[in-house]
């Protein structure tokens, strides 16, 4: 007989022969094939290879460790301890057998209804081509529990893979928030299964000290706790008065990193530590204030500082003694090439009037601070070259001059990354616009709080490290890419899974597979196995890219408003209501841009095998009288920020906490001064302004409001002010002005919105303006 069985995201047949009671092999399809990265060469053939407890691995002696992953998980799911052996049976063993004349991390695969046979090079090779295997196998390998009833079948393929880039790696922040050394062990576990191979572990910062050294106690002691002030926001936390009592952090001892670094290497990751410098060290400041130029006790910083200025002095030689210290302890624990030393965002107004530094100017012959920086860095990469180390640093470390033996990590924007590899520097692409994973992925209503900007999952799948304007000889220089976790708002190990995964694995693939054979709508495809993969493995993922979002256009003719919906996957079941109903399966599926010209109240959500994923979106969409309606700017928007330019003021799509979204209009330093014309007289009752207030990104709240109106476009007079004081504003809020006016008619409102000018701790105002609703 036959039955039909669900696995995963496909449908196989399974053939039960009645007469031995065996199960037939699972009949696979091309698209049953989900790997992640994507391989270089897949060919696909009918038939399948079983694993059963009888399943033998034949392999040598110093390859053994390299199965231990998927032993480990055959021995929870499946409850079998596999047999390893050295001399090749007559069938059901999976081989792995050493070619020399491949490449360091490259493997093939070979699978046949009798067997499995892996080439590979060496360790990496062999691991990379396990990892392959267990997403060909069953979602149920990566169950906690025994799993019954499944057939543990891999399709027969032919596979030749390789990596594009020799650097991929991942950076998480343990000092803005600590994270214990299992989940640092969980997340080597998620590179390992992404084929990511390095773990850039950003030890020390301003607000904790993670690793322990053993000549200097207080770097922990003192320097691994802050005083607890987990209820206020980041940028909002005062400084805590000296001596308070020092209760919130941690860091890992000599033998956690041993245990962190071995486990790494048993992975294929080689774990880079970061110990910042010049600057991001108040933690180790507060435990040694003598490291600083004017040697003032302080605490570490429990939340944001800027500017950095309490950084090491460079005019004292007892703080090269230290720091070349801390490294020989720091190079004892990590065996890695690369050594990063930070060198970002150094706030110089203490080496302007600190006589050792000025001291130290005269005597070396520098023109300046940025000079003494390009010292600081010079004479600590000497110190590592000599230890045969390579010194890695943020792209600042190329102001002032490049130390001769230094790899670029640029990650403000592509930038550092051009001019270092023109230079001949090894460089490793970060850039923060495809890079960084502390940026919103989705709306930020439906978002847990985040540093800002926006980083969804397909625009990190767009990175690439070979950036345009790039020789051949530039590109050769550039080792990689990585991705970067910032943790000043990531608390929890839940939210740091949230924010690293999916787009870790959009960033492996960018990374590992050749461009050409990278595409959008595949790897939303494949991605799709690998959530499963989470739910059972029970990743915290974000299901973002599920989120509904809108384009709208206005017919300026009629008023009529064009609204489309949209995801990140393509082909997205969209099921919707327009009259504030809840969505179900049973919902209208939506397939084509919807017309409203009234006010209607949105709902959606993207469904997936008849059940919802992905937050709801619901939006009021507000008709009002201005729709479409001509707008003519007195003072014009910012270029930076146009929003939908001239409709940007009556297209009733309101803008999000994300500035960037493309429905803001900005004003800096000046006033929003426009002219709507409806066209004809109308009787009007109220104004509303919408606006941004985010004083984190120099963005205020307007601090008046007025309405003018004429018949002719040439009188106005005023029909109403609102005026509000400034407050300050820790968080990021919307807020509608309404302007209320007796009723009267007009065709012509003028709206004046004044800038705060100004801001009381000085730089620029922007003013941001997405609607003006006319009643």
């Amino acid at each position: 007989m036959k039955n039909v069985i669900a696995r995963g995201l496909s449908v196989f047949l399974l053939v039960f022969l009645v007469g031995c009671g065996e199960e037939s092999k699972t009949i696979f399809a091309q698209s049953d094939i989900n790997i992640v990265p994507k391989p270089t060469e897949v060919k696909f053939s009918p038939g399948a290879f079983r694993f059963t407890k009888d399943t033998k691995f034949v392999v040598e002696e110093d390859m053994v460790k390299t199965l231990e992953i998927l032993q480990d998980k055959f021995s929870v799911a499946a409850g079998w301890n596999m047999e390893v052996v050295s001399t090749v049976p007559d069938m059901n063993f999976v081989e792995l057998s050493k070619d020399p004349s491949m490449g360091e991390e490259e493997y093939s695969l070979h699978v046949t209804d009798d067997n499995v046979v892996i080439n590979a090079k060496g360790y990496n090779g062999f691991l990379y081509a396990l990892e392959t295997i267990r997403q060909l196998l069953p979602i149920e390998i990566e169950s906690k529990s025994l799993a019954s009833n499944v057939l543990w079948d891999i399709p027969n393929v032919d596979i030749k893979d390789s990596p594009r880039f020799e650097w991929r790696g991942f950076m998480l922040d343990v000092s803005r928030h600590f994270f214990d050394k299992d989940y640092v062990m969980e997340t080597i576990d998620q590179l390992a299964l992404l084929k990511m191979n390095t773990l850039h572990l950003h030890l020390v910062d301003d607000q904790g000290w993670r690793i322990e050294i053993k000549k200097y106690p207080k770097l922990t002691e003192v320097g691994g706790f802050r005083v607890d002030q987990e209820d206020k926001p980041w940028n909002a936390r005062p400084t805590a008065e000296f001596g308070t009592n020092a209760t919130f952090g941690g860091f890992y001892t000599q033998e956690d990193i041993k245990e962190i670094v071995a486990y790494a290497s048993s992975r294929g990751v080689t774990v880079v530590p970061e110990i910042e410098m010049p600057a991001h060290v108040m933690s180790a400041i507060a435990a040694y204030p003598e490291l600083s130029c004017f040697q003032k006790p302080i605490m570490v910083p429990s939340g944001g500082v800027w500017p950095i200025t309490e950084i090491y002095c460079p005019g004292k030689d007892t703080t090269f003694e230290f720091l070349e210290n801390v490294m020989l302890e720091v190079m004892e624990l990590f065996p890695s090439q690369y050594i990063h030393i930070g060198g970002d965002e150094a706030t110089k107004t203490n080496w302007k009037i600190c006589p050792d530094c000025n001291k130290r100017i005269q005597e070396e012959g520098l023109e300046n601070v940025e000079e003494l920086q390009s010292y600081f860095i010079r004479r600590m990469e000497r110190f590592l070259s000599s230890k045969g180390r390579t010194l890695l640093g943020w792209d600042e470390i190329l102001e002032g001059g490049l130390a001769s033996g230094a790899t670029v990590m640029s990650w403000r924007g592509v930038k550092g990354g051009l001019e270092a590899s023109d230079a001949g520097h090894d460089v490793v692409m970060t850039p923060n616009s495809h890079c960084y994973f502390d940026y919103y992925q989705g709306d930020q209503d439906a978002e847990p709080l985040a540093w800002g900007g926006n980083l969804p999952l397909s625009k990190v799948y767009q990175f690439d490290p070979v950036v345009e304007g790039m020789s051949e000889e530039q590109a050769k220089h550039v080792l990689g890419g990585q991705a970067n976790l910032w943790t000043e708002y990531v608390p929890s190990n839940a939210q740091a899974e949230y924010m690293t995964y999916p787009r870790l694995a959009a960033l492996a693939e960018a990374v590992w597979s050749s461009k050409d054979n990278r595409n959008w709508d595949d790897f939303s495809n494949r991605v799709s196995s690998l959530f499963q993969r989470y739910g059972i493995m029970g990743v915290h993922y974000a299901k973002s890219a599920y989120q509904v979002t809108t384009e709208t256009s206005v017919n300026t003719e009629n008023g009529v408003i064009s609204i489309a919906l949209k995801s990140e996957f393509p082909q997205a079941d969209i099921r919707f209501s327009l009259d504030g109903s809840d969505i179900t399966s049973a919902s209208e599926k939506y397939s084509a841009p919807v017309d409203i010209d009234r006010t209607t109240n949105i709902k959606a959500q993207v469904f997936k095998d008849g059940e919802p994923v992905g937050a709801i979106f619901e939006k009021t969409i507000k008709y009002h009288k201005a729709v479409g309606k001509p707008v003519t700017y007195i003072n014009k928007y910012h270029d930076s920020y146009k929003g939908a330019e001239d409709l940007g003021m009556v297209n009733v799509v309101r803008g999000s906490k994300n500035f960037h979204d493309g429905q803001w209009q900005g004003w800096l330093d000046n006033d929003m001064e426009l002219v709507i014309d409806l066209e004809s007289l109308t009787e009007l009752e109220k104004i509303t302004v919408g606006a941004m207030e985010n004083q984190g990104s120099g963005i205020y709240f307007p601090v008046q409001m007025e309405v003018l109106l004429s018949e002719d476009g040439e009188a106005f007079k005023s029909a109403g002010i609102l005026k509000r004081d400034f407050a300050d504003n820790i968080g990021s809020e919307l807020q509608d002005f309404v302007i209320d006016i007796d009723k009267q008619s007009a065709q012509y409102i003028k709206v004046v919105a004044t800038n705060l000018g100004t801001p009381p701790n000085g730089g620029g105002s922007w003013m941001f303006i997405d609607e003006v609703v006319v009643e």
